[in-house]
């Protein structure tokens, strides 16, 4: 199994309530690794969860930033899981926003969408691309 200090690729995100993600994040299955802030306790300046099959989210709070035009909530990402039902159910409980319910897909596999609080999809699905 590939694990998440060999894995290539890595998401990023910002999120406006960072501390809310982490939450969330943790909740549907990712492990927090690191947690730095700054003079601001209240913001999050850099942040790193892996998940279980591998990769893994690096997150902080949002700051207006002309270099890095991306507004909060327009993230989306594809985390693959053989618990697809249970992570979906997990995602809602915390609060997450059903787009898609579980279902096969054509292609194989199975899927689920979830909003997370600040609007970034999350597909959780079995389906492992070639």
């Amino acid at each position: 199994m590939t694990t998440a200090s060999t894995v290539g690729l890595w998401v990023t995100l910002t999120y406006r309530d960072a501390d809310a993600a982490l939450a969330w994040l943790g909740a549907v299955g990712f492990e927090e690794r690191a947690v730095h802030r700054g003079s601001d306790p209240a913001a999050v300046e850099h942040a790193e969860l892996v998940w279980p099959g591998g990769g893994g989210v690096m997150l902080g709070t949002y700051r207006e930033n002309p270099d890095w035009p991306l507004e909060p909530g327009h993230g989306s990402v594809y985390a693959i899981t053989d618990e697809v039902d249970a992570t979906y159910e997990a995602a809602l409980a915390a609060g997450g926003r059903s787009v898609m319910e579980p279902r096969d897909e054509d292609y194989g596999g199975r899927a689920a969408t979830v909003a997370d609080h600040e609007g970034n999809l999350w597909t959780f699905g079995s389906y492992r691309p070639r």
